[in-house]
Parts: C-alpha cells; structure tokens; sequence
C-alpha cells in the first residue's frame, strides 16, 4: 500500500506563490506515476500536474509558465510549486499516487486548500 499526505495550503493574495508537499509512505517502488489535482466549489476534479518515475512532466495548459512539479526520491516527497496565483486557482489540491501491487491502484491524500484572495 502507499500513503500520501498534503501539507502547503493556505490563504495567498493574487500574485502571489504558495508551495504544496506530498510527503509518500509505504511501497514506494511500486508508484508509477505521481500528481496534483484541484478541485474548486461546484466542480469536478481536474488534472494541474503530474511526474512519473522517470522525472517527465506534464502540466495543465491553464498552469503552464505558472507552476512546477517536482520529486525528491531521496524524501519521498513531490512539490508543487505555485507562482503568480490567480482566482481561478482556488480550490482543494490533491496529491495523488499510481501504482502496482499486483493490480493498477491509486490513492489519494486528504486534500489541502488553496485560496487566492483578490
């Protein structure tokens, strides 16, 4: 099994940068890939970032030029790195885990909330 856990969230004016964690416990080796989500009031969850074992990336077109992912096997953690925040980015940020334990599995962290206040 793996476990995830967020920590980074909170209040932050337009323009400004926050920083998410995702701190990963249990059978690492077998996580393929890793991500964020968001999910805003009255709306469904969306893909903001994902990396896989490898290191490649890939960003929403709505956050490219504005945010970063990123891993550090060494801690076991991903980032997301969250420059020049806008409204639109409000929302609660999940880290997420792809792997395999005999079959294809995800999980989910707890979610974290991210408000960009105008």
């Amino acid at each position: 099994q793996v476990q995830l856990v967020e920590s980074g969230g909170g209040l932050v004016q337009v323009g400004g940068s926050l920083r998410l964690s995702c701190a990963a416990s249990g059978s690492l080796f077998s996580i393929n890939a890793m991500g964020w989500y968001r999910q805003a009031p009255g709306k469904q969850r969306e893909l903001v970032a994902t990396i896989t074992r490898g290191g490649v990336t890939n960003l929403a077109d709505s956050v490219k030029g504005r945010f970063t992912i990123s891993k550090d096997n060494a801690k076991n953690t991903m980032t997301l790195q969250m420059n020049s925040l806008k409204p639109e980015d409000t929302a609660v940020y999940y880290c997420n885990a792809k792997y395999i334990l005999g079959t294809s599995r995800e999980v989910w962290g707890q979610g974290t909330l991210v408000t960009v206040s105008s």
